[in-house]
């Protein structure tokens, strides 16, 4: 079956129609500087083609998520780790759904990564589901760039291989290459000779002109002619559009994109004074700045030693053991009590546990604790459980003793930072970061709390992963939980 569809119009108002069939079979190259129409074309061909063929669109602005609404693509957010996008991309092909990477918010590097992996899940899937489909590439300078820029060497090599392989090896398994780009000269060789169609738009510089030219088969001397095409006009060429070089204008399209082109606007008329107070002014709905609390004065050495002297003076200063269960629920709650005093001292998380048990065990005989001070070991487990804050917020019952029962497992000193993970995990948040899980542990070294998780994920008590925003994901694997990504640098 032949399906034509309607790009727009050439000389003469005669429609000018692309063979998706013949596109599927020989791909496309489109070059156009910003503001030529480059995205309205993708635009354009996206929106005709959509319900005849799969598509799947990598979007590093953003914009074309604006699809899904009308036309049913899967938006895919960049989140997670490159495992999960690589098997997201597996179920794309599994099921023939259409989808947009949406890759807005990374960083060069990151989106380089994670359009390679995805593109790699696209083209290992099984032989049964080499479906046709349409692979789209906005940008794609950036993930095959002639030459070597910013990002690391890994993401470079990566994604290079992943757009070769797409216009190269793609066509077997029934992926048809679409790649746009501002700059041909930017664009890695080897991927745009695998195009046979083009739709070459307005260009400025030279290089990029004769480059247009080669691609079309026109002389050097006519290579001006893309510095005069309008918004919206482009030279086309190829098996799938005209078997010479004929001018179109692309049409209309029914759907829009988050950024257009912006239109000039007049300045608000206002009184120099209220812009003053406009800028100087904080708004209502903004958040008032912190204000740093000064520390309460700490008692000092000797008023401690004389509250211990005063309290041994007294006839009820002799300990006596708990006689009940009300008797040793009021002990627990003093001990956490007293624990909990110790540590908002300042820098009191930090101090070595000889010092801390020395200062419990004096705190212990001033509140007259009934059955006496923790011993060392007791201390240390209720101490890491208080650094970590996890008995904070509410929790299940069932679910936090299994998570107690397996904390139990570990060292003293190491349960209270997995009882943190858990409680992050329990609760759905972000993964706490390195200072706040050193914190936990006692120390102020973020290479103290990346040794900490490694050392319990050696043990198979957690996974650590990292997702395509660099963000950290804690799976704690005898429970099944896990946490939402964190920044590990957060303070």
């Amino acid at each position: 079956m032949t399906v034509s569809i309607d790009i727009g119009e050439m000389a003469g108002n005669a429609r000018a129609g692309m063979d998706l069939e013949e596109l599927l079979a020989t791909r496309l190259l489109v070059q156009g500087n910003s503001g030529s129409g480059k995205s309205h074309l993708l635009r354009r061909l996206l929106e005709q083609s959509a319900p005849w063929v799969q598509q799947a669109i990598i979007d590093p602005e953003g914009d074309f998520v604006s699809l899904a609404e009308k036309y049913g693509h899967v938006v895919v957010d960049a989140v997670g780790t490159e495992k999960d996008l690589q098997m997201i991309a597996g179920r794309v092909r599994q099921h023939r759904v259409s989808v947009v990477l949406n890759l807005e918010g990374l960083d060069a590097d990151r989106q380089m990564k994670a359009a390679a992996t995805f593109l790699d899940g696209l083209f290992d899937a099984d032989r049964d589901l080499w479906y046709p489909m349409l692979v789209v590439v906005d940008e794609a300078q950036l993930f095959a760039p002639a030459a070597a820029g910013e990002v690391s060497e890994e993401a470079r090599r990566r994604s290079l291989g992943a757009m070769t392989n797409l216009m190269c090896r793609g066509r077997k398994r029934g992926l048809a290459g679409i790649i746009a780009t501002q700059r041909l000269a930017k664009l890695a060789k080897n991927v745009a000779a695998e195009a046979s169609n083009f739709l070459m738009g307005r260009t400025f510089l030279d290089i990029d002109m004769a480059r247009a030219a080669d691609l079309l088969g026109m002389e050097r001397r006519t290579a001006e002619t893309f510095r005069n095409l309008d918004r919206g006009h482009f030279v086309a060429l190829g098996p799938a559009l005209s078997r010479r070089p004929v001018s179109v204008k692309i049409g209309p399209v029914e759907t829009a994109g988050r950024g257009g082109t912006h239109k000039l606007m007049p300045l608000p008329d206002q009184p120099k004074e209220e812009a003053k107070d406009l800028i100087f002014t904080r708004s209502a709905d903004e958040e008032a700045p912190r204000r740093v609390r000064a520390p309460e004065p700490v008692a000092s050495t000797s008023d401690v030693l004389t509250q211990l002297s005063g309290a041994e003076d007294t006839a009820e200063a002799e300990i006596e053991p708990a006689a009940s269960l009300l008797d040793y629920g009021e002990r627990e709650e003093t001990i956490d009590k007293i624990i909990g005093e110790i540590l908002d001292e300042p820098d009191a998380a930090f101090q070595p546990i000889a010092s801390l048990y020395q200062d419990f065990q004096v705190r212990c005989r001033i509140a007259k604790l009934a059955g006496g001070a923790p011993d060392l070991q007791a201390f240390r487990e209720k101490l890491s459980v208080a650094r970590a804050g996890v008995e904070k917020g509410d929790v299940d019952d069932s679910d936090w003793k299994q998570a107690e029962l397996i904390a139990a497992e570990l060292p003293e000193d190491m349960r209270g930072v997995y009882l943190l993970l858990a409680k992050a995990a329990l609760a759905k948040d972000p993964c706490p970061g390195n200072i706040e899980i050193a914190t936990a542990y006692g120390t102020r070294s973020p290479g103290r709390a990346r040794w900490l998780l490694s050392h319990m994920e050696e043990r198979g008590f957690l996974v650590c992963a990292t997702d395509l925003r660099g963000n950290r994901i804690v799976t704690l694997t005898d429970l099944g939980w896990q946490t939402a990504p964190g920044d590990e640098a957060a303070a």
